[in-house]
């Protein structure tokens, strides 16, 4: 048994290249050898979001919360709530963070496949998270 102490872990900033505006990330965590899974608390001010991405083995989201917005590639963007729960299925390419006006918190859940969790890619344009 390992237990990650909330106090003994900085909150970290979700860096530049993989997120658009202010981010932090909390209680980071990846499962040791042969668990697979990865998972952190992200909060997002409003305006902020993830860059396009998909993981190999899907990531599962539980809205802590706020308001927040979560698309899939090709399909019109949707809010979500506290409470929600957002599945995505295997390399289905999405974004998601806060609304414009209001910040959200999830538990960001992914499993690790072939060494990754994530395949980053480009940042979401502006046009895109209002439209």
């Amino acid at each position: 048994m390992k237990i990650l102490r909330n106090a003994e872990q900085p909150s970290g900033v979700g860096p530049a290249k993989t997120f658009t505006g202010d981010v932090r990330v909390d209680q980071y965590f990846e499962a040791e050898a042969p668990g697979r899974t990865g998972s952190a608390i992200v909060t997002f001010s409003a305006g902020a979001r993830t860059v396009w991405h998909s993981h190999p083995a899907g990531q599962l989201l539980y809205i802590l919360s706020g308001r927040g917005w979560v698309q899939k590639a090709g399909e019109p963007k949707q809010e979500v709530l506290a409470g929600d729960t957002v599945w995505f299925a295997p390399n289905e390419r999405h974004w998601h963070g806060a609304s414009d006006t209001k910040a959200m918190s999830h538990v960001a859940i992914a499993e690790s496949l072939d060494g990754r969790s994530t395949d980053w890619a480009e940042h979401v344009s502006d046009e895109d998270y209002l439209g």
